[in-house]
């Protein structure tokens, strides 16, 4: 089937799904979005979906529908992109099942392991599994800030079972209008990569209520961050992960030690960040919504209590922004003594 034949929908439009739905779009693609943020969806309606990359802005005609629309939709779709919240996953997955043929497959743009949510609703056959280099913010309906380019953007996508098909194939032709695309045969391990990158970002630049680059160079904030990636990449190691060239990073620059969950953060902030690259939990935060604790800290400090032991870093910083979730903190860069404090953890 070529791509032009290909009917697709993007379930969860906010800042990384728009990003890649406009390029999509804008490549002559069958696009559909759909996103359950009503004001999003009348202001794409209304007046397109704007993305601005570094000042490059882009105004693109799009098919968007509300959440509850789905239900209207009739049509089958061949490949179902997402970019919801990793919470969100099982139901969406759920959700975009009747619309589903049977070979088609459903594709995860997002952080943390939701491949083995989508596996377990769907199967493993209809599960693909994608890493991502790419920052981005929405913060107002219809307006999308992406903050790396098109041609800097990196997908690493896999099946579960590391076998090359034709659906996947479609994947990398499709996705690579919006990124530099790899096929990779361990999506697992690629997954974990940027697991360990998320893992030292997020929540503390998160409880620091500041953008990523700021958090990262505030005194006494840093090896707090490492102090966490090598708790994930300890893990990793437990659990067979294999450590994989990531991020740009090439084979013969991957250490054998975890020297090599450091310089994944260092990548992070020195090719997908810019100076007011806020993550995603503080984004969320910012607007009112729940972050996603159980795909960062929250899924090591789980795992680690599978496997044995403790990831005493990570879990002190989660239970301050369990305290953020609760209304009892608020994100801010006078939380750095708490911060710099979870070390007593260790």
């Amino acid at each position: 089937m070529e791509l032009q034949d290909l009917r697709i929908a993007v379930v969860g439009t906010g800042a990384v799904g728009a990003s890649v739905a406009a390029d999509l779009v804008r490549a002559g693609l069958d696009v559909r979005l759909i996103d359950q943020w009503p004001a999003h969806v009348e202001a794409m309606r209304a007046d397109g979906l704007t993305v601005d990359t570094l000042g490059d802005v882009q105004v693109t005609e799009v098919r968007a529908h509300h959440l509850c629309e789905v239900a209207e939709l009739r049509e089958p779709v061949d490949l179902v992109l997402t970019s919801v919240k990793t919470y969100d996953t099982r139901w969406v997955a759920e959700l975009m099942r009747p619309l589903m043929r049977p070979d088609s497959v459903f594709v995860g743009l997002q952080n943390g392991m939701t491949i083995d949510q989508v596996a377990a609703t769907l199967g493993a056959d209809r599960t693909i599994g994608c890493a991502m280099g790419i920052a981005a913010n929405l913060r107002e309906p219809g307006l999308v800030r992406r903050q790396v380019a098109t041609a800097d953007t990196w997908f690493s996508i896999g099946t579960l079972s590391g076998e090359r098909t034709a659906r996947l194939d479609d994947v990398a032709g499709v996705l690579a209008h919006a990124a530099q695309i790899e096929v990779t045969d361990d999506i697992r391990s690629a997954k974990w990569m940027k697991l360990i990158a998320n893992i030292p970002e997020m929540l503390p630049s998160a409880l620091l209520g500041i953008p990523l680059l700021e958090a990262a160079m505030m005194p006494g904030v840093r090896p707090v961050m490492d102090a966490m990636s090598r708790e994930a990449y300890a893990l990793a190691i437990d659990l067979g992960i294999t450590m994989r060239p990531s991020l740009g990073i090439t084979a013969a620059e991957v250490p054998d030690g975890d020297q090599y969950s450091l310089d994944l953060l260092d990548r992070v902030l020195s090719h997908f960040s810019q100076p007011d690259t806020r993550v995603a939990v503080l984004q969320d935060w910012e607007k009112g919504r729940r972050g996603e604790l159980d795909a960062f800290s929250g899924y090591i400090v789980d795992k680690r209590a599978e496997v044995g032991g403790r990831a005493s870093v990570n879990e002190a910083v989660l239970r301050l922004a369990e305290r953020v979730e609760r209304g009892e903190l608020v994100p801010a860069p006078e939380n750095a003594a708490l911060l710099i404090a979870t070390l007593d953890a260790a």
